[in-house]
Parts: structure tokens; sequence; C-alpha cells
């Protein structure tokens, strides 16, 4: 699988780089506890790397939702947004926030592997 995860807990799945997904983690999710509204980025706009794309909002908190490589927004989750708790009942599938069509592929070797996110994850 290709998918990577930056130290702002989302992950990318770029396996169509003009079409990557893009969600929080498992670990997010779990931090923030039941998620109960999310903000998402309007299609057609274009992020930098770590910008700040939307927020998630949980009964214990809110989150920004970063962008983990530069791009372009192409979809957003329409299904999320009228069922949030999806990021908590399955954040690596169907809770999903958005698609990104990748300007700088090269920035997904930056980005942690699985492996190496859950060591990141288990330390912070």
């Amino acid at each position: 699988m290709s998918i990577k995860f930056s130290k702002e807990h989302e992950w990318i799945n770029a396996a169509n780089p003009d079409a990557a997904v893009v969600g929080i983690t498992v670990h997010a999710q779990d931090a923030l506890g039941d998620v109960v509204f999310v903000d998402l980025p309007a299609v057609g706009t274009t992020f930098q790397q770590g910008d700040v794309t939307g927020v998630v909002e949980s009964v214990k908190a809110a989150a920004d939702v970063y962008m983990p490589v530069t791009g372009e927004i192409v979809e957003v989750n329409e299904a999320l947004r009228a069922d949030p708790s999806l990021a908590n009942t399955d954040p690596l599938h169907t809770g999903w926030f958005f698609k990104v069509k990748l300007a700088d592929p090269s920035q997904l070797d930056g980005l942690m592997d699985e492996t190496a996110y859950g060591d990141f994850a288990a330390s912070h």
C-alpha cells in the first residue's frame, strides 16, 4: 500500500496522484473522541504542504486538519460531512476527508510509512 503519514496525524494514499486520498489517523480520532463536525475545504482550492485545510470537532476538542502535501482539492467526502462519526468508525476508508491532486509527488518521500508512524504516534 502506498499510505504515508504526517506528524500532524493525517494519512495519504497516493495510489492515484491525481486524486490522492487524505484523512485523519486512527491515533488522531482516538485522541479526539467522538467526532461531531468536520469542516472540509472547497473543491478547486490549492494548499501548500502544512497548510490548515479544515477542522475536525469532537465532544472533547477541535483540531486543525493539515495538508500533508502541496496540491489542489479535487473532491471532498460529502458522506463524512453528513455523518462525521465515519471519522471514528472507519478513519482509513469511508471516513476519508478529501482527495488532492499532487503538485509534487516527491513530497511523499518526507512522510512516514506505517511502521515509522506507529513509533511516532506511540511516543506522542
